[in-house]
This record gives C-alpha cells, structure tokens and sequence, in this order.
C-alpha cells in the first residue's frame, strides 16, 4: 500500500485532518498508556500530544507531509515491526489494517510489541448501512468487505478478548475518509475529495464514473433529498466504524 499512498496521498495532510471528537475517542481507548507506536501513521493526524510516540508509515510521500514536531517516524511495514517485545505500552492502527498484505502477521506483530491495542476499522458485517455503497457504488462494498478483518478475526490474531465501541461519524467530520460526507453528498462528486480515498482510486474508472452519474442526477432531481433527506436531522451516523480495543499483553506487558 505504500505505492499506492505514494501516488493518491500527495494531498493527504489537507483532506485527512484529525476529527477532534475521533480523536477524543481514541484518546479514551488508549487510556493511561504511557508510550504509543502509530502504524500506517499517515501524517500523524491521531498522534496522542503529549507523550512518547513512534510512527511507522510505508509511503515515503506521505512521511514528506508529517508536520514539524510531529513524532520521529520509521519507513517500515505493521508486518516486521523493528521493536523488541513490549516496547510500548499501546499499539496505534487508525483505518490502516485493511491495506496489510498480511493482517494475520501485522496483528500478531501488534501484540508482541504493545501490552494494549487500539485499532480504529470498519465493520464488514455493517456493509449495509451507508446510502451511497448501497445505492451508488456497490462496488467499494465489495472491494472492502474482504479487506477489512471481521471482529472475530482481530479477536483471534491479537489473541485476546476484545472491546468493541462504536464511533459515530460526525455531520461535519473534518477527516475525509469514506463515510465522512455521508450528510454532504455533493462532496463525493469533487475528484480533490475522492482522491484521499483509497478505495476509489483501486477500482474501475468506468464503474465509479457510472455509480457517480447516477448521484448526479438523483441530487438534480431530488431522488436522493426524497429517500435520504432525513440524514439532515442527525448529528451523527452509525456506519460501522469501530474502535476495538485488546490488550494482549497484560498489566505486565507478558502474554497470557
């Protein structure tokens, strides 16, 4: 994934800005963890202030964008993570697991190297809950159903017990990922905005551009105010963002 970043994240750090009411959830899992390591850290918009981290991102371009004084970061893969066992108190993987070559590898890497693990994914089994992979482009669900690991699945390769918390996505998130305009439809009409999604620029030009077509027209014509217009009554929505929580590594940073 790091090629890809490499090429779609050249405006990563204007589009994917820290939402801060994301980041006060992601403050609360992380609790009292003294040391942190951010995998696929980006440019480090979810990065706690304030105390010891250590980012680890692949793409070099997006490592360009990390801002000054932002935590010292290493080039390297959540699969072969350069620190020795309980490095750190907790491991950081914020909408990163899905782009693993291998997630089995990358959350067994997780729970070596942190006593707790905070990851931040989408439900798959919630792939019904957003109008436009439902409606418009049914093909980013099926792109990233698989991607994305099962709650189960991160219960097994963490090897322990997980929490799960919903995270409500915010009317006005200020963080671009894919369900973040889901109250501002014209948004996913803007290429600039699309560009810092993964997930569009990894499927067929042909099958977005149709799927975005047919957006147009139902806002033209008030197809999508008829069937989604009640969406402008929420302040947030449920569209199976998670934040799963494990801590593999015990109060004494030993595995069970």
């Amino acid at each position: 994934m790091g090629a890809v970043y490499d090429t779609i994240g050249t405006d990563y750090a204007a589009k994917r800005r820290a939402d801060p009411r994301i980041a006060l959830a992601i403050g609360k899992a992380l609790g009292d963890a003294a040391s942190v390591v951010n995998l696929g850290a980006g440019a480090g918009s979810y990065e706690p202030r304030g105390l010891p981290v250590v980012a680890l991102e692949p793409s070099w371009e997006l490592i360009g964008q990390r801002p000054a004084g932002a935590a010292p970061v290493v080039q390297a893969v959540a699969e072969h993570l350069p620190f020795p066992d309980g490095a750190f108190d907790a491991a950081l993987a914020v909408l990163t697991v899905h782009h693993w070559s291998d997630r089995r590898a990358g959350l067994a890497e997780l729970a070596r190297a942190a006593r707790r693990v905070v990851i931040v994914t989408w439900d798959p089994g919630c792939r019904d809950s957003f109008w436009l992979t439902t409606e418009y482009l049914p093909e980013i669900a099926d792109f990233d159903v698989p991607r994305f690991p099962t709650l189960a699945e991160l219960a097994e390769g963490l090897g322990a017990r997980i929490e799960t918390r919903v995270l409500p996505v915010p009317h006005d998130c200020a963080d671009g990922f894919l369900g973040a305009f889901w109250r501002r439809p014209d948004a996913y009409l803007d290429p600039a905005v699309r560009g810092a999604m993964s997930c569009f620029a990894q499927l067929p030009r042909e099958r977005v551009d149709a799927g975005l077509t047919r957006l147009v027209e139902d806002l033209r014509d008030g197809t999508w105010a008829a069937r989604f217009g009640h969406l402008h009554d929420l302040d947030s929505a449920d569209l199976g963002y998670r934040v799963v929580i494990a801590d593999p590594g015990g109060r004494d940073g030993k595995r069970p």
